[in-house]
């Protein structure tokens, strides 16, 4: 008897289980209905009274991209927004390195100089330079290169204004000044419009007007670096025989600093990695790498497209380590007459008498008699 009692007993519990599980089943979807409706409700509220138009409206209205990438070829062609950047220099003279394989451009191109300042600090003879590029802005950009700790003051009206690169000190007679100046280049090369590449310090000024100093550089065949062959102590006599079979004797240069090379040359220079360690490690003072590393290297790479003379003129004749710097007392028409005239050279192969077109080193008293220079048209900015 008593196993048929238990199964039933068993069977009652199951049944009352069930019921409670379905009874609660219940006011859980009781629960779910009203809260549906409660936020029903409250959404119809807040239609009514904002108009969800208006909130999405105002919401997509606000939003602004912080930086709009170009598409198609302006990606390309257009120059860097600002100077500022954190590549470093070997990642700076890769990029610089990139070079169009289709030598046609597919753009209305227009050649640009960079002007390439390399300077401790301040430029004093700003000013000048101020009036000679006035009302070309299209057809130059500049850059600067100082000690990393000289904070510029140029007014935002200047147009040396935010032209300063991101630089290293750089000491004269060592591979820091040669890698100042690639840096100057490499940073150049980033705004495709650049064509030729002047390098200036903070004591050049211009001897003719922009368009006569542009149209000189622009139509000429060949790129503006002295490299010649000395044999003297001070040419040959700083050669060091591990440089070869790299660098053979016989092809061992010496040239100014002051360069004006076309972007061709200016991609030879930021590209090299192997004249530069030659150079970096057996080229120590009392050999000036300055003198002779661009000269030997471009010698060697292209020495059929050197003009194998340079466009700045210093004055050597009083001797010593550095050039005459000229002050106030020197600023005469006769000091440019003498300065631009009684040249000869070759331009294009032909014979010329303009053969330079800068001039230092003009100390900071000069601005003011230079700038008289220019009222009275002896120099024609």
């Amino acid at each position: 008897m008593q196993s048929r009692v238990v199964p039933l007993e068993d069977g009652k519990e199951r049944s009352n289980h069930s019921k409670g599980l379905s009874l609660k089943s219940l006011r859980l979807f009781v629960l779910f209905l009203a809260l549906c409706v409660v936020f029903s409700v409250i959404s119809i509220y807040t239609v009514k009274h904002f108009g969800i138009e208006s909130v999405v409206t105002t919401v997509s209205s606000t939003f602004q991209p912080c930086y709009e990438e170009p598409v198609g070829l302006e990606k390309w062609i257009r120059p860097p927004l600002t100077l500022i950047h954190n590549m470093s220099d070997k990642e700076l003279l890769w990029r610089a390195s990139f070079v169009p394989r289709i030598k046609r451009y597919p753009f209305a191109r227009v050649p640009k100089i960079a002007f390439m300042f390399l300077t401790k600090g301040p430029l004093p003879l700003a000013p000048l330079w101020e009036r000679f590029l006035k009302e070309h802005e299209d057809l130059y950009s500049i850059y600067i290169h100082s000690l990393p700790s000289y904070q510029a003051q140029f007014p935002p009206s200047s147009v040396f204004y935010n032209r300063q690169i991101p630089s290293q000190v750089s000491e004269w007679g060592k591979m820091s000044m040669c890698d100042a100046e690639r840096r100057l280049l490499a940073n150049a090369l980033l705004d495709i419009s650049n064509e030729w590449f002047i390098l200036l310090s903070e004591s050049c000024i211009p001897l003719y007007k922009f368009t006569f100093i542009y149209n000189y550089v622009m139509k000429s065949k060949y790129s503006f670096v002295g490299a010649f062959d000395d044999p003297g102590p001070y040419g040959r006599g700083r050669y060091n025989e591990n440089m070869a079979p790299l660098v053979n004797i016989t092809k061992w240069r010496k040239g100014s600093q002051w360069f004006e090379v076309n972007r061709k040359l200016a991609i030879n220079i930021v590209e090299d990695t192997a004249f530069y360690p030659k150079f970096e490690k057996y080229c120590r003072p009392a050999c000036y790498v300055d003198e002779h590393y661009f000269p030997t290297m471009l010698t060697i790479q292209a020495g059929n497209v050197l003009a194998n003379r340079s466009i700045t003129w210093v004055d050597w004749s009083r001797g010593g380590a550095h050039p005459a710097t000229f002050g106030r007392s020197d600023i005469t028409q006769e000091f440019f007459n003498r300065v631009r005239g009684g040249h000869t050279c070759l331009y294009n192969n032909r014979n010329s008498s303009v053969c330079v077109l800068f001039a230092r080193k003009f100390a900071p008293s000069t601005l003011e008699p230079l700038l008289n220079m220019v009222d009275s048209k002896v120099l024609d900015f």
